[in-house]
């Protein structure tokens, strides 16, 4: 019998964890266990937690999300688990879907769903996951490497996940944690699938821990990409290579030459060619020196359009 745990890691999530907590209330199908994990939180988060039905597990000291969720992975008595953020919220068909996917003959060992992206002030629809469960089932590794799959997003089996070990907690990927942890997943062999209709809304929040820490972000990206240079670079190069280009240009947008340079360096090192969507003014430029390029366009871009740094 398929069972299914709702895994929040919370750390002072007192102002936004009832709104979650009364999504999950209003599920279709009732979770079969709600699971906590109370990073050290000042406020009364547990509290809050408990007078849900939730139970809560509250640690010593501070480990941060990642270790937290590996701890309710360890908790949990189902056969599947769905990580939540303590400040998003669940449409009331989320468990109804999921249930569906686990009736499958074949149920994949991820199933990934999609979100709306939802202003927290105004409600203001700001876009719509569209995960690709074609692709995905044709090749997860270069799925998720080429695109960000979020915390919120994945229904997992708690044997496959146990099995590799949960989350990576290196500090140097912190802030780019779930993109680690996907490519974790696809690389060990696991399935992956893809549910069409929207059961989740992520809302944007000013001073979230990702929109406050766009640089440690950014850098931290680059660690993971260079782990999976190591683990799979012969075989997707080009993908990898494709995304250090990428983030060499949020690097040095920021100033931080020095990780700029380590993601150009590496992506010229695993794969010789550009990226198919360079201008030929870059394409040129790089034939000769390609960090230099990219320092060209950023001061360009501070010269000429000054307005797409200033929220820097």
């Amino acid at each position: 019998m398929n069972t299914i745990a709702l895994c929040i890691p919370a750390y002072n999530a007192a102002w936004c964890l009832p709104r979650l907590l009364e999504s999950a209330k209003n599920q279709t199908i009732p979770f079969d266990e709600i699971l906590v994990y109370d990073d050290c939180s000042s406020d009364n988060t547990k509290e809050i937690a408990e007078s849900y039905g939730a139970t809560v597990f509250r640690g010593k000291k501070n480990i941060g999300c990642s270790a937290g969720k590996n701890y309710l992975l360890n908790q949990t008595k189902c056969t599947h688990i769905h990580f939540h953020d303590a400040d998003d919220e669940l449409l009331p068909n989320f468990t109804t879907l999921a249930h569906k996917w686990l009736s499958k003959t074949e149920c994949p060992d991820v199933v990934l769903f999609n979100y709306k992206w939802v202003d927290n002030n105004t409600n203001e629809l700001l876009s719509k996951s569209n995960f690709n469960h074609k692709e995905l089932q044709e090749d997860a590794v270069k799925y998720t490497i080429l695109n960000q799959i979020n915390p919120f997003c994945g229904l997992y089996s708690v044997d496959k996940l146990k099995s590799v070990g949960g989350y990576d907690t290196q500090p140097e990927i912190l802030y780019n944690e779930d993109v680690a942890f996907h490519c974790k997943l696809a690389n060990a062999g696991l399935g992956f699938g893809a549910e069409k209709e929207v059961s989740i809304i992520n809302y944007r929040i000013n001073g979230s821990m990702s929109g406050a820490n766009q640089l440690k972000c950014a850098q931290a990206h680059y660690e993971v990409m260079k782990i999976n240079a190591q683990k799979v670079g012969a075989k997707y190069a080009k993908e990898i290579s494709y995304k250090l280009w990428k983030n060499a240009t949020i690097l040095a947008s920021y100033s931080d030459w020095k990780t700029s340079k380590k993601a150009i360096d590496l992506a010229c090192k695993i794969y010789k060619n550009l990226p198919d969507d360079e201008n030929r003014i870059i394409k040129f430029i790089s034939f000769f020196n390609p960090f230099l390029s990219i320092i060209i366009r950023e001061y360009l871009i501070r010269i000429f359009k000054p307005w797409l740094r200033k929220s820097l």
